[in-house]
Formats: C-alpha cells, sequence, structure tokens
C-alpha cells in the first residue's frame, strides 16, 4: 500500500500497488507505478520471503518504506527510507547462533544441521546462522529441500541428520507435520517461529520436550491486551482475522503514520517523516506483539531482540520462555 497527499495536503489518499510476476521484473513495475502515482509513502507492504527489489526501490527513489510484512528484511549500512519491525528470520540466527555458542562451546566437535526449503526465508536464516557460528567451533552443514509437496522429504532429511548435537529446522507447518513420520533422536532442536506460526507451529508431542523456538515477539500473556487493541477493532468492522500477526501489524503501522502525520501538520516532506517517526515511536505505549519499539537516527530496525520459548504441554500452545528477552 502507498499513499499521496491531495492538494490541500490535509487529505491523503490510498494506492494499491500489486507486484506481479518474478522478483526481478518488480523494480520495473514498482517505476512504472510511481511515474504514474508519485507517492508520499509505502505503508505495511506483504512481502514475505521477497523485499529487495522493493526495498532498494524505495531507497533510491527516496519513498519511505514503514514496516513491510516480510520475514527477510534488507537492512544496509546507509540506509534511511525503510524502516522494520524487527529482522525477521534473520534476528533468528541470531537468537539461536547465541544459544548454541554457550551450550555447545565445551564439546569438541559439535555439529549443527540446519533444514530448508530452497528459495524460502530460510534459506537467508540459514545462511545467517551460519555467519554468526563461524569461529564458535561448531560445524554447521545445511540440506536445502526442493521446492514441491509440503512435506516431501522432511523425513529423510531428518534420519541423515541423526547424530547431529543440534538441528535447526527453517520450515513452514506444513513440512513440520512431516515431524509425525520421525523418531525424534538426541539433538536438540530449534525451530523459526517466523516460519513455523510462533506457538502454533504444529510440533508432535514427541519432539516438544526437546525443542526450542526462536521468538522475536513478545509472549503470549504479555502481548493480550496490546493485542486486543486491534482484534476488537476488526471485531467492530466485521474484519476477519486470518493472519493475526500481519493484520495486528498493519494496523499499528497505520496508526503509527497517522500520529505521525497529525504532528507533521503541514510540513510535508518524506526525510521529515522518516525523522518524525524515529523520535516519536519509543513514546508509544500501543506496541502490538513487540514488548518495545524504539528508533534512533541510523537505526532501521525497532525491535531488536527476541527469546527462546519451548512448549510446556504435549499439545496446544502454551509456552514458556528458556529465559530472558535477548538482543543478539
Amino acid at each position: 500500500m502507498v499513499i499521496s497527499p491531495l492538494l490541500d495536503n490535509r487529505h491523503w489518499q490510498l494506492h494499491v500497488w500489486e507486484l506481479k510476476g518474478a522478483p526481478d521484473t518488480w523494480r520495473r513495475q514498482l517505476d512504472e507505478d510511481f511515474a504514474r502515482e508519485p507517492v508520499m509513502a509505502a505503508i505495511a507492504g506483504l512481502g514475505g520471503s521477497q523485499w529487495k527489489p522493493v526495498h532498494d526501490f524505495c531507497e533510491a527513489s527516496e519513498v519511505p518504506c514503514l514496516f513491510a510484512n516480510v520475514e527477510v528484511p534488507d537492512d544496509e549500512p546507509g540506509d534511511f527510507y525503510s524502516i522494520y519491525y524487527s529482522r525477521g528470520v534473520l534476528l533468528e540466527a541470531g537468537l539461536v547462533a547465541r544459544q548454541l555458542a554457550q551450550t555447545l562451546k565445551d564439546r569438541h566437535g559439535a555439529t549443527l544441521r540446519q533444514i530448508y526449503r530452497t528459495g524460502d526465508s530460510g534459506e537467508a536464516g540459514a545462511r545467517a546462522l551460519a555467519a554468526a557460528l563461524q569461529g564458535s567451533g561448531v560445524d554447521v552443514s545445511s540440506q536445502a529441500l526442493g521446492a514441491g509437496k509440503p512435506g516431501a522429504g522432511v523425513a529423510a532429511a531428518l534420519r541423515g541428520a541423526a547424530k547431529a548435537d543440534a538441528l535447526m529446522l527453517w520450515l513452514r507447518p506444513a513440512d513440520l507435520e512431516a515431524l509425525n513420520d520421525v523418531t525424534p533422536g538426541s539433538a536438540a532442536v530449534y525451530l523459526s517461529g517466523v516460519m513455523g506460526g510462533l506457538e502454533h507451529a504444529p510440533v508432535p508431542a514427541t519432539w516438544r520436550p526437546r525443542t526450542h523456538m526462536a521468538y522475536p515477539v513478545d509472549l503470549p500473556d504479555k502481548r493480550v491486551v496490546r493485542v486486543d487493541y486491534p482484534l476488537g477493532w476488526f471485531r467492530f468492522r466485521h474484519i476477519p482475522v486470518v493472519a493475526e500477526q500481519v493484520q495486528a501489524d498493519t494496523y499499528m503501522a497505520c496508526g503509527i503514520l497517522a500520529e505521525t502525520l497529525n504532528h507533521m501538520a503541514d510540513m510535508i516532506d518524506p526525510d521529515y517523516l522518516v525523522e518524525r517517526i524515529q523520535e516519536m515511536l519509543d513514546h508509544r505505549y500501543l506496541t502490538g506483539y513487540y514488548p518495545r519499539l524504539t528508533l534512533a537516527p541510523g537505526q532501521t530496525l525497532a525491535s531488536k531482540g527476541g527469546y527462546l520459548v519451548r512448549f510446556t504441554e504435549p499439545a496446544g500452545t502454551q509456552v514458556v520462555a528458556d529465559g530472558e528477552w535477548m538482543v543478539p
């Protein structure tokens, strides 16, 4: 979604830019959209595992790109116009790396096996985790599953990793359901919460005692009041909730933008919009899924940390943190 000011600088118009085809064609589409409809900002875009063409367009065109719903955001030195809630799977890699560096530091020849699907967000997460563990003494290997039928190849990959000290599963719920076909070994298991569905990840009862989930948001019982605000707004307007975090994050992004524009008065300038968000964000109490959002000049990531959590029961969604909130 993008917005543009009308002539009187007090009313705003929403445009929907829908990108089609391969990501390497997106930049051309964005340039054409921008030439046809010059806009002030892009707000709460939906990109999943692909976003770099949009990020590069916004930086080059000086269009603020605010709080996109993406799992692999770009965060390069010198970026200014792109603001994200968190680093997504890249943050998860940091959380898991910190834990593994501690738990495996005294185990000579310790091994980590990562499993992900080619072309999905886990591919970037696996690269980030391998890079973070360089020099730690942990031998990291990865197995990429080809794109195809959900669940295909997961059981075989797990059997092939039976001797590893730790497993990292960068898998979607449909692939996690294939864990039912494999008996867990002795390895400690780590799971991407972003990809797996957070506390709704379908981890079988036999796997739960040894599974730790990277969890880059606040715990369910701590965020419930904050998240109830957007959920109540959706209920009042009869809007179905089909992707709770995406919808709650989008609701909050629109709220942050509206509040910032109110403080800007008639000073309509993209750079000033970004600077005002940087200044105002850490004063916000309603932070949705996140315990705190804060920015400063030169920062593009509003939430910097997360937890490792585990399930407390053989079934259900109850999770408990292994420790305190961590900033890797």
